[in-house]
């Protein structure tokens, strides 16, 4: 007889662990938090037998089995929040890596797994997104390290096309700061579940609830804390799990190894309070019952939506809370989601492969000189081989085998599955946007690129290396470091050079430099602002005649106006009022970004 068991993914054999055994008997739970273990993860599908009367085949099983294991996540946060921390902690618990590094530790050459540019070794931040792929228990993470500087805004935002949920880094003494206001943003945009992590409760922190009170009040989102923090600073003991009623008890401050939690239950008042001065216990129980009694409740909706957020409270950098939001994280976060294309939304489980391109790198292997695209998978699965539809160039290609990323490292692998997030040899085929299908012609909803603030023209001494300069600025600005003007009243070998931030500039000289072997200077340009037009060439040579805006063209052959300052820009608005200005490109590509359009747009 053929039949199909339907498993809860926490009882699949593997999965206890001596942090489960030990919360067994423990007090009663909160009403809310019973629901939100249910729901977390879809229930995983496995097939005895088969037959024709099968409802679910074996394969299709499989499919759902493999599908349902994933989670593609970003992490996001202002510079210095500990985000490129947190990931190396994250990836010591996966067993990834068996030491965590610090991005700050240049003195005994250690740098963070996800910084693997030598830019980023030098200066000790990241400045451009990271993929690691690895197993926690029964899961299959993308993790997606973006950059935390505003400079490299653009790159998160094409990072978090690819992402079904982010978590928001907040540092505990500083709360919410500018750049984590823009990222949040991007994820309202995107309208993907955001978890937040209150990072460095190991140093002096503020009080919880002014926290959780700026997150709502600053970035209009409702908190929900998962865990309470047992004071901070030096005093910092650990986090109570409301959920399970469990004191996670720290000891030790191991920067590198993951620190043991000592878990007690919140009933065995003798034992917490040999451990954790009284001052202090009092303190954290009444914030936990003025909690429980008078905090948000949870609501799945509101959080799949992005309407509530539940907030943890640890610090990656000695191991405190960590593994207690890891297990919650991956049990709440959404798997695989659909996406929007011309043909409607495209679920994970459709048999036909579907996917797109949000990020090409160049030089990942200086021995080799190769071109990857990141790909993340829509639906279906990814075998080497395949023989898909490439939307922009209108023909088939043939795919090669997927590659896993580790940072800089990569792997082959057999095949890879809707949510994950591989690697693509790129032979100049692909540019970031592209969509890939197995049967019909579909197209996702686009990446749109933003206005830049910085112009600039490079240039280099040796004439012999004129040709180099070209194609590396050609490929790097494939890749998207900058954005690549053409000025026709200018000569066409004097590309228009445009950045969101300054670093930009920075990274793009130095990978100039290291990469294509090419010495060459910055000269800036006097402009301030860029606005794509729709309008037509007629318009255009009738605001040129009108006004001093310089028009240049995108590497798509779209028009833009370049503004010197402000006052350009009314001046321009009020001699031609019928010409339209966009600041991002959404709306010339018909890639459905309707939210990034009237986001961005003046």
């Amino acid at each position: 007889m053929s039949m199909t068991r339907i498993v809860d993914p926490r009882n699949v054999p593997g999965r206890q662990n001596p942090v489960t055994l030990a919360r067994q008997g423990n007090q009663k739970h909160l009403p809310m938090a019973d629901s939100l273990t249910l729901r977390r993860s879809p229930p995983l599908c496995y097939g005895f037998g088969e037959s024709k009367g099968n409802a679910m085949s074996s394969e299709l099983a499989d499919l759902q089995q493999q599908i349902q294991r994933r989670r593609t996540f970003a992490i996001i946060s202002h510079p210095d929040a500990g985000k490129t921390t947190l990931t190396e902690k994250l990836l010591l618990l996966g067993g990834a890596i068996r030491l965590a590094g610090s991005v700050k530790a240049k003195k005994s050459k250690k740098f963070a797994t996800s910084d693997w540019m030598e830019l980023e070794k030098q200066r000790g931040i990241s400045v451009s997104t990271s993929v690691m792929n690895f197993d926690y228990r029964n899961f299959a993470c993308n993790l997606l390290d973006t950059p935390g500087h505003q400079d490299f805004s653009e790159d998160t935002y094409r990072t978090l096309a690819a992402a079904d949920a982010a978590i928001m880094l907040i540092d505990g003494a500083k709360g919410v700061e500018p750049q984590t206001i823009k990222l949040f943003e991007v994820c309202k945009i995107r309208q993907i579940p955001i978890f937040t992590f209150v990072n460095k409760m190991d140093r002096d922190a503020r009080d919880p609830f002014d926290l959780m009170d700026e997150i709502e009040r600053v970035l209009g989102i409702q908190t929900y804390p998962m865990t309470w923090p047992i004071s901070s600073g030096e005093r910092f003991k650990g986090v109570i799990e409301r959920k399970t009623r469990m004191v996670h008890f720290f000891q030790g401050r191991n920067t590198s190894l993951e620190t043991p939690a000592q878990l007690i239950s919140l009933g065995d008042s003798q034992q917490l309070s040999a451990l954790i001065p009284a001052a202090d216990l009092e303190s954290t129980l009444e914030g936990l019952e003025m909690v429980d009694a008078a905090g948000n409740e949870f609501s799945e909706e509101s959080f799949l939506r992005g309407e509530i957020s539940p907030v943890f409270f640890g610090s990656a950098m000695t191991n405190f809370g960590v593994r207690a939001f890891l297990e919650s994280f991956l049990n709440m976060c959404p798997g695989p989601s659909s996406k929007g294309s011309n043909a409607g939304p495209i679920e994970p489980m459709s048999e036909k492969f579907s996917g797109f391109i949000f990020k090409i790198q160049a030089n990942m292997d200086p021995k080799h000189r190769d071109r990857i695209a990141f790909l993340r998978i829509v639906s279906g699965v990814y075998e080497t081989g395949l023989m898909v539809n490439h939307s922009r160039l209108g023909r088939e290609i043939k795919l090669t085998q997927p590659q896993q990323f580790f940072a800089q490292e990569r792997t082959a692998s057999d095949r890879a599955y809707a949510g994950d997030i591989v690697g693509i040899y790129d032979p100049g085929l692909f540019a970031i946007g592209d969509s890939l299908s197995e049967q019909q012609k579909i197209e996702f909803e686009g990446i749109p690129q933003f206005a830049p603030e910085h112009f600039g023209v490079v240039r280099t001494s040796s004439a012999l290396k004129r040709k180099q300069l070209l194609k590396g600025l050609l490929q790097l600005c494939q890749e998207g470091t900058v954005q690549m003007f053409v000025d026709e009243s200018r000569a066409a070998s004097d590309p228009i050079l445009a950045a969101v931030g300054v670093l930009q500039f920075d990274v793009l000289l130095f990978r100039l430099r290291n990469e294509y072997n090419v010495d060459c200077s910055l000269d800036v340009l006097p402009y301030k602002h860029a606005r794509w037009t729709n309008c037509s060439e007629d318009d255009i040579a009738a605001a040129r005649a009108k006004t001093d805006a310089t028009v240049v063209r995108d590497l798509s052959g779209n028009a833009l106006f370049l503004f010197r300052n402000d006052f350009n820009i009314s001046y321009f608005q009020e001699t031609c009022p019928s010409i339209s200005l966009f600041r991002s490109n959404a709306k010339l590509k018909g890639n459905m970004m309707r939210s990034a359009s009237a986001f961005f747009d003046e």
